[in-house]
């Protein structure tokens, strides 16, 4: 039977939408109170004659007979009606605590934002702070419930889970000093999205279960060789039984995804009965180098490794800061501030990238403050010699696939990273339009964030990413890996087919604040699954080294 409590919900999100669509207000507010009224009756509304609902207080003809629409068919139609013309996402942004229907409204009609992960990212982009509702103490509120409200959702991003992860490894290898225990799954292939954290463990069922269960995790799934609990965070645990003999082949197996494995255990080498002290014993027995876990991914792998081994990028090889923002735009600490940070981190060089002037939700650069900020670059640059900063700019693709500024002015920047953020609703053919004209111009040093994507928030436009990466090394493009946790595009995917045609990668932190830098390591994490070397990747380069590729690639250019 419909009770009252789901007939007002009805009536409330109905009111709530036709607030944030600007229709009737009487009639919005009329619905508004027939559900504050309908959550107060004691009696079913379903057991009441119609004459007896007409004369409940906030109850009129009108709702009346809605209330009995809902009562016989447990729908209401105008309230399907006005959902059908709401974006799912912004539907969802109902639900995030703090954000009533106008704000809602100003989210979506003036900034142009569809979804509670685009949001987030917004607020961390700062772009709330430039419409009226909306100060720096809202724009953190909003952020914080975003942030709670998607950890309710079941799958995290792997920057979410890390700090958990390695929190929950270290709690379970004190508490149970005498027993093994390996990260394993998803997390350790450093996938980009993790549903689940999982372990390969000796200890017992009884006593992990036991201590868990004080620590108000539940019991999810018990089978013969594995379990898995759920705690307060919201992340699957799942935990994989061995011995010791079989610790690292389990390990092994748990590791790997299934492509991966598969094709390794049908080669002749592969002997699931033997027991190992290491994984690297492991491959010594398949004859194969030792493959990396985040590697671990594609069954291609095990022909590569053979004959192209390679030594990933670590962390460590990111020698400058590429793609920044300043308070110029968008960002939130000043370019000396922001320079200094690098120094301290031990960086050679910074690239500040503030957005141009299409971008006016970001603060975008006009041409006189582009002036305005070479001059100041230039005076910083003398104070802070022998660290340089670079002058660039984050250039709007417009949407014929023209740049945002005249050759005139791209020619005065060291380099330029061209991106979209205009028009994301397209079809392959507008974007490969959009992107290849933006490639073809000789200005385009870096392609910036390829797909749009936000990763659990929204897919991005389609592409053709091997065009794309054909066209780059036609016109001498770096294609960026941008490591912002919620985006790493380019798709580690494509980065092989990217060092096979010789296409640098340029491993880019979109930093907003100096905090953002720490976002690197995410980008090179990523990069790692696709087998990127540090001599691939563009931000790996020493001060001399990238002001020698510029120079070079603006004579090839006549720049």
């Amino acid at each position: 039977m419909v009770d009252n409590y789901f007939i007002a919900e009805q009536f409330s999100l109905l009111a709530k939408l036709m607030d944030m669509h600007g229709e009737n207000s009487f009639r919005s507010r009329t619905y508004s109170s027939a559900a504050f009224a309908i959550e107060k009756v004691t009696q079913p509304l379903a057991e009441m004659p119609e004459e007896k609902l007409v004369s409940i207080k906030g109850i009129g003809d009108s709702v009346a007979k809605k209330v009995i629409e809902i009562l016989q068919t447990g729908k209401l139609r105008a309230l399907e009606e006005i959902i059908a013309k709401t974006p799912p996402g912004v539907l969802e942004m109902m639900n995030i605590k703090g954000l009533g229907p106008k704000k809602v409204a100003t989210i979506w009609k003036e900034m142009g934002v569809e979804s509670v992960g685009e949001l987030l990212y917004a607020c961390n982009e700062n772009r709330l702070l430039l419409y009226k509702g909306f100060g720096e103490k809202t724009q953190k509120n909003v952020q914080e419930s975003i942030e709670f409200y998607m950890k309710s959702q079941g799958s995290h991003l792997y920057a979410e889970t890390e700090a958990y992860a390695v929190v929950i490894d270290a709690t379970l290898k004190k508490q149970f000093p005498q027993r093994m225990f390996a990260l394993t799954g998803q997390f350790r292939r450093q996938s980009e999205i993790i549903d689940r954290l999982e372990w390969v463990t000796t200890a017992t069922e009884t006593e992990l279960l036991a201590f868990l269960g004080a620590n108000n995790y539940t019991t999810r799934e018990t089978l013969e060789d594995i379990f898995s609990v759920m705690g307060p965070e919201n992340v699957l645990l799942k935990f994989y039984r061995a011995t010791a003999d079989n610790f690292y082949t389990i390990l092994f197996r748990t590791s790997g995804s299934e492509e991966f494995i598969t094709a390794t255990q049908a080669l002749p080498e592969w002997n699931s009965t033997a027991s190992y002290k290491s994984e690297e014993e492991i491959f010594t027995a398949l004859q194969l180098p030792f493959i990396a876990p985040p590697l671990r991914e594609q069954a291609n792998v095990l022909k590569t490794v053979k004959s192209n081994p390679v030594t990933l990028i670590t962390p460590g090889d990111i020698k400058g800061i590429i793609h920044t923002h300043s308070q110029w735009s968008d960002g939130v600490q000043s370019i000396e501030e922001m320079a200094k940070a690098c120094i301290d981190k031990g960086y050679e060089y910074l690239v500040i990238s503030d957005h141009s002037k299409s971008a006016a939700y970001a603060n975008g650069l006009t041409e006189e403050r582009i002036r305005e900020q070479h001059r100041y670059i230039d005076e910083l640059n003398e104070k802070l010699k022998p660290f340089k900063i670079f002058k660039s700019i984050e250039c709007d693709i417009l949407g014929d696939g023209a740049l945002d500024y005249s050759d005139n002015v791209l020619g005065t920047f060291d380099l330029v990273i061209a991106s979209v953020h205009s028009n994301l609703k397209m079809t392959e053919e507008k974007a490969m339009m959009r992107l290849l004209n933006a490639i073809r111009n000789p200005h385009t040093t870096i392609l910036g964030h390829m797909t749009g994507r936000l990763l659990l928030s929204r897919p991005g436009y389609p592409v053709d990413h091997v065009t794309i990466i054909n066209a780059c090394v036609e016109h001498q493009v770096v294609i960026e890996l941008n490591a912002h946790p919620r985006r790493l595009d380019i798709d580690w995917r494509w980065i092989d087919y990217a060092i096979e045609k010789g296409v640098l990668i340029s491993i880019d932190p979109d930093a907003h604040s100096v905090e953002g830098y720490d976002d690197c390591r995410y980008g090179v994490l990523a990069a790692q699954k696709g087998g990127l070397s540090k001599q691939q990747n563009l931000s790996s380069f020493s001060l001399a080294e990238f002001e020698d590729y510029l120079a070079k690639r603006k004579k090839a250019k006549n720049i």
